[in-house]
């Protein structure tokens, strides 16, 4: 009925398999759980091997880092069920129904839900407050308005989706560089899937440092401008892309990469510190990609 698959590096994601194990099996569903380690050869993994001594459940460690995208194929192919529930190592379900609300769905004719991202207050820390605030205030949002728009808000840490549809959308030509969830948004539009929002969340519990994300977001940006500019993704419901188009048109290209050029230290620094701001984070974020965009002319 059920593959619970749980795609992991360098974290302990037992406590997650046996909170997800209990809820199953007080469920009465049949189901399997799946955990791989993406080649990151932690220490993590003497716990994560405890994985296998849980009801219907395996871990398994692979011998290189081949990316998100290509762990979550590779746990799509082995999971035998229909239906397949991934959900990240560094998540905890919110409330004690978590798999009662998707099991619930799956009665619909649908072809996804996501369930949604959440942020623990008492969790705070200062070194990550930009993560924090970039996860409360954009990430952690309803289910009523992300339905609006249901490409938009695309949470790949937590959803259910048919094996059919995933394996049909997710390609064995992967790019090991983060920021993929652009392109996964990118395809369910593209490939017209059926999408429900439920408010069945989890809470996001491995917060990147302020350095770490500021990293990552900028690989992610240089990981969206690359698809674009293959023309990989060609429909989307992705903000940033349709902010650079609106600057493209206005011929405003160059001017907010010599801008970002002059000023990301500055912004830098506001987005490390007690008070990060969002609108210098998206003003960040486009700049770097007017900037390798204008570097490719």
């Amino acid at each position: 009925m059920l593959s619970i698959l749980i795609p992991t590096y360098n974290y302990n994601a037992l406590p997650l398999a046996e909170i997800l194990e209990q809820q199953a099996l007080k469920l009465g569903i049949v189901f399997e759980l799946i955990c791989i380690d993406d080649g990151s050869f932690s220490e993590h993994n003497k716990q994560n091997q405890k994985i296998n001594t849980l009801t219907n459940s395996k871990f398994l460690e692979d011998r290189k880092n081949a990316g998100s995208k290509a762990n979550r194929q590779r746990l799509a192919e082995i999971a035998q069920y229909e239906w397949l529930l991934f959900i990240d190592a560094d998540s905890k379900p919110k409330t004690p129904e978590y798999l009662s609300n998707y099991i619930k769905e799956i009665v619909n004719d649908l072809d996804t839900v996501f369930g949604g991202i959440a942020y623990n207050d008492d969790a705070l820390d200062s070194n990550k407050l930009l993560r924090y605030t970039f996860g409360k205030q954009r990430e952690e949002v309803d289910a009523f308005i992300r339905n609006k728009n249901p490409y938009k808000v695309i949470a790949s840490a937590n959803f259910l989706i048919k094996r059919s549809v995933f394996l049909g959308i997710n390609s064995r030509k992967n790019m090991n560089i983060y920021g993929l969830d652009y392109l996964f948004s990118a395809q369910l539009k593209e490939k017209n899937i059926k999408i429900k929002h439920i408010n069945n969340e989890v809470f996001h519990l491995g917060l990147d440092t302020n350095d770490i994300f500021i990293k990552k977001t900028r690989n992610a940006v240089k990981t969206l401008e690359t698809l674009i500019n293959t023309g990989v993704i060609k429909t989307h419901s992705i903000g940033l892309l349709s902010a650079y188009n609106n600057v493209k048109f206005f011929g405003l290209r160059r001017p907010l990469s010599w801008l970002f050029n002059k000023t990301k230290n500055k912004m830098e620094n506001n987005l490390k510190g007690d008070s990060p701001n969002l609108f210098l984070f998206d003003l960040y974020r486009l700049g770097y990609f007017c900037t390798l965009s204008a570097q490719r002319e």
